[in-house]
Formats: structure tokens, C-alpha cells, sequence
């Protein structure tokens, strides 16, 4: 049996791709129960994302090719179609790959922790469904564990790589507490949303949103117990306002400098913090001339990220050495756990044998015969039956194969490497 991973993810595959072969999450019980059924599969788990789809199955040896007509029988994608993204591992390679994802290394932003959850919502669902076994099940529970060490040992999550959060990482460098702050969030697309969510889960006070549609405000201001405002009437809220963030579609500016003046004096010397994600600009740039403002735009917060990536490569490297040495032990358990079957096989094989041989000579005790032919009877079978396999298997191999398995043979059974 073999370990092995059929996928495609980001690095080849375009998003029609992606979205093609990709499981709706409410279709995931039933194709994993046909992924189990399939002849030669032992086990089998689904990952699927935006960003990847991945099958893993312990299976027969060359078994690839049925998984992957399976996969694609079952997307209903043309023939050829995976094979221009695939990528495929086995038994090492799969392990290496799936302590890659679950720490964040294979991740389109690198070392996001998003996929971790992903994986366990994966384990839990062929848990549920009963498809894993001791080796998919043990390489999960692995992974994990991994991603658990990647993250204490290395930076390499440490470091904001998307503009919103450092934001937030901007803020809580200047609010030691955000839990007593007000934030005005000015928009209400998707990157105030992602910025709003990251704010209340670090325990903000109070948030306000303001937008143009009083609707979308409300729908977001909900999602993150806020308080929805129209545009209207955002003069009426700069002055109980900390952190202020502006990311509208607008074509000119939204807060003109005389408006925060004015918000300013009523603040008596409070400081503000103001980061303008807009382009082009929503915040008049003269406000950042006013007494007790910080303000910040989208490009102070790339030159953010960007370092912040170099320094998540330098983690990531230090995170690869942890992997590379964390699958090979993996890997050794899954050696033994091999030698461990085959030395079972054999061992009920030799069973049998005997069972057998023990059989006839009882019939031919049983009918008189000689105890000491009987025993002659034995041991001249046994040794027979138990040689015949091996000595076959060594007539039969070419000259390179023969010459392996003659190594192999000395090995086993102990024979002197003098053959003279």
C-alpha cells in the first residue's frame, strides 16, 4: 500500500480550475463515502479551498490513475483536463506536503493559519465518515502537531502580511488597550469588513461604520456589534473617535481638513489615529499637519507587509528544516509499521503451513504409521513448503534483481557472505 496525495492548488491551477475541481462543502460527505469505496482504496480524505483541492488516499501501488479518473469523473471535467495543474506525492513526499500545508508554507499568503482549520474541518469529516485508518489518521493528527511547532519555534506567523491587519497591529503598537477605544470605520467593502472582524477579535470598545449605503453599514455593523451612520453624518462622530480608517470607492476626498479640525479641539489634546486604505485618497493629506493626528495611507502600510514577508521567507526557511526532520520520523513510522505487516504476513503464512503439515501427519499417525517416519514427514515438508516461495522468487529474477535479492536473502537468514 502506498501513501499518496493527487492535488492542485494556486501555484498552477487558475481559479476555473480551482473552482471546477474544487467539493461544495455540502457534497463533501457523499464523494468521500465513493472515494472510500473504490477498490484498492484503504483510506481516503478531501481537502478542498479556494486555493486547493486535494485528494489523499492509502491505496494500492500505481493506483493514481484510478483516483484521478475517479476525481475527474466525479467534477465532470474533460478528460486531460487535471493533468495540465496535478501535482501528485507518495508515501514521503505526501508526508513532507501535508506538514508544508498545515504550516502555512504552501498557503498563497505565506504562513497564513486559515488552512490549519481547513485540515481539521477535513480530519473531522472523514472522522465522521470513517474513512481514515491508522496511517491517515496518525499523518493528521501529525501535521497538527507540526503546524503547533512550526508556529512556537519559528516567526514565521508572526509578522502581519495583509494590509488590514497591519493596521491593526498598527493600532495596538499605539492604543496599549483597544478595549477602552472608539473606531470609525468609513466604508464598508471588503477590506473594512476583514479590518472590522480583526479589530473586534482583538477586543475593541466600540466600533461605528459609516457608508454611503446605510444598508451595508448596518449589515456590517451588525456582524461585529457595531453602530451603523450614513455619510451624512460623520461630522457628528470625529470627535469620540480614536482609530479612524477610511476605504470607500470614492473619487475625491471624504474628511476635509476643516472638518477634523474642528473634531480635534473638542478632543482637548486626545491623539487620533487615522490610516487612509483609499485610492485614490479619502483623507485630506493636510490633516496630518494637525496637533495629535497619526496619519497613515496605504502605502506606509505595504512598506508594513513588505518587510513584514521577508521576514515571514527568513521564518519560513528555519520552518522547513523543522518539517524536513519531522517527516522523516513520520516516515521511519511508517517503515516499521510496513516491516511490522510483513513480518505478520509471513508469520500467519508459516501458521498455516504448519497447521496444515501438523494435519497430515496426525492422518498418518492415525493410520499407523511410524511416529519417527511421521517426524521425518515433518520437518522435510515444513522446510520444503517454507523454502519453496523464496527459492523460486530467486530462480526466477533476472541478474540485477537476483543479485538484491540474494543480499536480502543473506540478510534474513543469516548465511556467511563466504560462499565457498
Amino acid at each position: 500500500m502506498a501513501l499518496i496525495t493527487l492535488g492542485l492548488s494556486h501555484h498552477l491551477a487558475p481559479v476555473e480550475a480551482r473552482e471546477r475541481m474544487a467539493f461544495a462543502e455540502a457534497d463533501l460527505p457523499a464523494a468521500l463515502t465513493r472515494l472510500r469505496a473504490l477498490p484498492g482504496v484503504a483510506e481516503a480524505a478531501i481537502l478542498s479551498t479556494c486555493n486547493r483541492t486535494e485528494i489523499m488516499a492509502v491505496a494500492e501501488l500505481g493506483e493514481e490513475s484510478r483516483l484521478l479518473e475517479w476525481w475527474r469523473r466525479e467534477r465532470q471535467a474533460p478528460e486531460g483536463y487535471v493533468e495540465k495543474y496535478l501535482y501528485s506525492h507518495r508515501d514521503l513526499g505526501s508526508v513532507t506536503h501535508s506538514l508544508r500545508v498545515a504550516s502555512g508554507l504552501d498557503s498563497m499568503v505565506l504562513g497564513e493559519p486559515q488552512i490549519l482549520g481547513q485540515m481539521k474541518q477535513s480530519f473531522a469529516l472523514a472522522s465522521e465518515i470513517k474513512s481514515l485508518g491508522p496511517v491517515l489518521g496518525r499523518l493528521f493528527q501529525h501535521a497538527f502537531a507540526v503546524a503547533k511547532l512550526v508556529r512556537s519555534q519559528t516567526q514565521v506567523g508572526a509578522h502581519p502580511v495583509s494590509v488590514a491587519y497591519a493596521a491593526v497591529q498598527m493600532a495596538r503598537r499605539i492604543f496599549a488597550d483597544l478595549s477602552g477605544q472608539t473606531v470609525l470605520l468609513i466604508g464598508a467593502g471588503e477590506m473594512t469588513q476583514l479590518l472590522a472582524r480583526h479589530l473586534q477579535q482583538h477586543g475593541v470598545g466600540r466600533i461605528v461604520v459609516a457608508n454611503r449605503s446605510l444598508e451595508r453599514a448596518e449589515k456590517l455593523a451588525r456582524e461585529v456589534h457595531g453602530y451603523a451612520i450614513s455619510l451624512n453624518d460623520l461630522p457628528n462622530y470625529l470627535a469620540d473617535a480614536d482609530l479612524i480608517v477610511s476605504c470607500t470607492a470614492a473619487r475625491g476626498t471624504i474628511l476635509h481638513k476643516e472638518v477634523m479640525q474642528r473634531a480635534v479641539k473638542s478632543r482637548r489634546r486626545k491623539p487620533v489615529f487615522m490610516i487612509d486604505l483609499a485610492v485614490p485618497r479619502d483623507i485630506d493629506p493636510r490633516i496630518a499637519d494637525l496637533e495629535d493626528i497619526y496619519l497613515y495611507t496605504v502605502d506606509d502600510l505595504r512598506a508594513v507587509v513588505a518587510e513584514n514577508l521577508k521576514l515571514r521567507e527568513e521564518a519560513a526557511k528555519q520552518a522547513e528544516v523543522l518539517i524536513q526532520s519531522q517527516a522523516l520520523e513520520f516516515g521511519r513510522w511508517l517503515e516499521t509499521r510496513d516491516a511490522g505487516a510483513t513480518i505478520q504476513q509471513i508469520r500467519a503464512r508459516a501458521r498455516s503451513v504448519r497447521d496444515e503439515v501438523l494435519d497430515k501427519a496426525h492422518r498418518k499417525l492415525a493410520s499407523g504409521e511410524k511416529p519417527e517416519e511421521v517426524m521425518a514427514f515433518i520437518a522435510d515438508t515444513l522446510a520444503n513448503k517454507l523454502l519453496h516461495a523464496p527459492s523460486s522468487a530467486l530462480k526466477r529474477a533476472d541478474a540485477v534483481e537476483q543479485a538484491l535479492l540474494l543480499n536480502a536473502a543473506r540478510k534474513l537468514f543469516d548465511l556467511p557472505d563466504d560462499q565457498a
